[in-house]
């Protein structure tokens, strides 16, 4: 039978150190495994310093059965620490892309489109800036961006940086609907919804939830969040 939902996750690796202060790469895709998402948006996915090499390196994802998308180059996993790997048949690569984003940090937003179970999906991963005002402008530019791809349904993911409980990331992007903030910062004791999963029209959410079995607690200093997704009747 074919599958009506497609698991797409969001995942603040912190370059694979843990709260324990280990770089333990297969660590993180034991959580990837257990969380069971077919599309996985990372952020820190690349060491700081240059030449950025991959934090998680693409021959221990490749062993796991993981693809990436070619976005760093260089050695690199991503684009400014962003990241995208699918695994499983019936999902393939269509394009690919980066986009600038405003602000005095060095930011960026990585995205890519697939065909899927489900049907066509562009997926946008983000990291976002650490005041209020960068992330209003960085979502800002997202939505003008967004708005031109009419082709297929769109998914936002990825470390929003913003500690409110409040609908502002809704305000600013109104072609988009964020899922209800859940904790997923820190690891141990979250606190925070740092991290956050929108939605276009055209698509559904079943399900959706923070993952928080071991070792995920430990792996990094977010948890990574998930939903499930299905085409709209």
């Amino acid at each position: 039978m074919p599958e009506t939902t497609l698991r797409l996750a969001s995942y603040n690796i912190q370059k694979c150190v843990g709260l324990d202060l280990r770089r333990q790469p297969r660590r993180i895709l034991n959580v990837l495994e257990d969380m069971g998402a077919r599309i996985v948006l990372l952020q820190e996915a690349d060491k700081r310093l240059p030449p950025r090499p991959a934090a998680l390196p693409h021959f221990v994802l490749n062993e796991a059965g993981w693809q990436d998308v070619d976005l760093g180059g260089a050695g690199s996993l991503g684009w400014h620490g962003n990241a995208v790997i699918w695994k499983g048949q019936g999902i393939s690569l269509r394009d690919k892309g980066h986009i600038d984003l405003p602000g005095l940090e060095p930011r960026g937003a990585v995205w890519a489109a697939f065909d899927t179970p489900i049907g066509p999906l562009r997926v946008v991963g983000a990291h976002l800036g650490l005041t209020g005002r960068a992330r209003r402008a960085q979502v800002r530019h997202l939505a003008q961006h967004s708005a031109k791809w009419t082709d297929m349904p769109t998914v936002w993911g990825g470390d929003f940086n913003d500690w409110s409980r409040s609908s502002v990331l809704d305000r600013l992007a109104p072609m988009m609907r964020f899922l209800p903030p859940a904790p997923s910062f820190p690891a141990l004791r979250p606190l925070g919804a740092l991290d956050r999963i929108a939605h276009s029209t055209g698509l559904e959410v079943v399900r959706a939830g923070v993952h928080q079995a071991q070792p995920a607690h430990i792996a990094s200093d977010h948890l990574p969040v998930w939903a499930d997704l299905r085409r709209a009747g």
